[in-house]
């Protein structure tokens, strides 16, 4: 009969062991680096005017995604319906 000692040494060793393995997954799936919360930006309209002056666009050029968009015969439409329906 094992002593009371070596029972605990032995649940002991089972516990540092299953602690080192989730460690190493933890690490393993984050990839060691800690999460950071993104910080919030100020605002800069002379970057955006900047931005939105430069943009070359000879269709629609979107002011708040700075994209520019063609529009094709029916497409309006379409989309007016997409975003009635939640879809957009």
């Amino acid at each position: 009969m094992k002593s009371p000692l070596d029972l605990f040494l032995l649940i002991l060793s089972f516990a540092l062991a299953a602690s080192a393995q989730f460690q190493f997954f933890e690490q393993m799936f984050s990839h060691g680096q800690q999460q950071q919360q993104p910080q919030n930006t100020g605002s800069d309209s002379a970057w955006y005017r900047q931005t939105y002056d430069n943009a070359y666009c000879d269709k629609y050029l979107c002011p708040g995604t700075l994209s520019c968009g063609g529009w094709k015969a029916g497409e309006a439409a379409r989309k007016i319906e997409l975003a009635r329906k939640g879809l957009l």
